[in-house]
């Protein structure tokens, strides 16, 4: 508080109080009012509102009072005005005051005030279905936008047939160093021990009925058909699809690529187009290190196991898997490369701002990636089964 020439100026010590009571006039609960209701004097109101009410008549003060006597206040504005009807019970009170601009304020309070919405009643079943067709609907937007995005990446790679010098062919070289050649330890690991387990778990259920050299079987067709791709594109999925849009996501947030458009430069063309080749290349030679890693895992099982030598497993593998297994899993390569490197691309464009960002759609874009490559390999089986292959 400053006080100049012996005058505070703090407006909440210079005006009188806000007065108020319950009265009740023919019966019925009356909330009178007095004195200054301004926003400077309102900061002890709570407690002359609870004095008010122990001094009220017995029972005045429990009934909700809709009327208001304002003849006997001073000053007030909009705060105090609206403190007045929250007292009385909202902008359908009455209220009576003898001064015209009062009165007058009073009226556009109440034109503003908005009763307070009720609180919707919704049951799970109802809360449930509105979530599910709310993601139903997002779902159908990111379809919509990956196929157009794909679209995208193919009429850039035709015009890049058109024009060769477009193809950064080191770009490609180095990006193939990435996602081939540093994940081959992680992939032959993987898919090794795959190789065990199979011919492991052929080894003691084909016991039971005398068939456990067809063990040998089980884990070349499983491998050279399903699990050698699969795994291969799963792990590569999960490294290096995320590393994409880790990749891209960074760039986005750094405004990088509103650079590169601002200069000229298409980002699909120099980020995306690079690390689709890379990783189409790379699938089908990953996917064959896999499935020979997966193979040599089953023959030192049944090394173990059984009484074969790894020669007899691999002259027995010849002889029983036809080249055909081997081919379906090679077709299946190149696209699951293609799926796991596009949505890796688009999820790391997609980022919008922040480093949190980058983490969602990272996370997404492997949980995206996997799921399109299972379905995918389903497809495939299908299109192979009707094929007779």
């Amino acid at each position: 508080m400053t006080v100049n020439g012996g005058v505070s100026t703090n407006p909440a010590m210079a005006e009188p109080h806000p007065t108020l009571r319950f009265i009740e006039r023919g019966g019925a609960p009356v909330l009178e009012v007095g004195g200054t209701w301004t926003a400077f004097t309102l900061h002890d109101l709570r407690q002359r509102l609870d004095k008010a009410r122990r001094a009220a008549p017995r029972g005045s003060a429990a009934k909700a009072p809709h009327a208001v006597d304002a003849t006997h206040v001073e000053r007030l504005d909009t705060t105090g005005a609206l403190e007045i009807l929250q007292l009385a019970g909202g902008p359908k009170a009455a209220v009576e005051t003898g001064v015209k601009d009062h009165a007058e304020l009073f009226e556009v309070v109440k034109a503003n005030m908005v009763e307070p919405v009720p609180p919707r009643q919704v049951d799970f079943l109802a809360r449930w279905l509105e979530e599910l067709g709310r993601d139903l609907v997002d779902l159908g937007k990111q379809i919509v936008s990956l196929c157009a995005f794909v679209g995208e990446i193919i009429v850039i790679f035709l015009e890049a047939c058109v024009s060769p010098k477009r193809f950064r062919i080191g770009a490609v070289v180095q990006q193939m160093f990435e996602v081939w050649v540093k994940a081959l330890l992680i992939v032959g690991v993987l898919t090794f021990l795959i190789g065990v387990v199979i011919a492991y778990q052929g080894v003691q259920q084909l016991r039971q009925f005398g068939a456990e050299t067809f063990t040998v079987e089980a884990v070349g067709i499983s491998m050279f058909r399903e699990l050698g791709v699969l795994l291969t594109a799963i792990i590569v999925a999960g490294r290096s699809g995320s590393a994409f849009t880790a990749q891209i996501g960074t760039m986005q947030v750094n405004q990088e690529i509103d650079a590169m458009r601002t200069i000229g430069l298409n980002p699909i063309e120099w980020l995306v187009m690079p690390r689709i080749a890379a990783l189409v290349l790379s699938m089908p030679l990953l996917a064959f290190w896999g499935d020979m890693t997966g193979l040599l895992g089953g023959a030192v099982a049944c090394t173990v196991y059984l009484d074969f030598t790894l020669v007899q497993f691999f002259d027995r593998l010849r002889d029983t898997v036809g080249i055909w297994h081997f081919y379906t899993g090679m077709i299946k390569a190149p696209v699951f490369g293609f799926i796991i490197a596009a949505i890796g691309c688009f999820e790391g464009l997609q980022v919008k701002g922040s480093a949190e960002s980058v983490g969602q759609l990272t996370t997404r874009s492997v949980v995206e990636s996997i799921f399109c490559v299972i379905v995918l390999d389903a497809v495939f089986s299908i299109i192979f089964l009707l094929a007779n292959v």
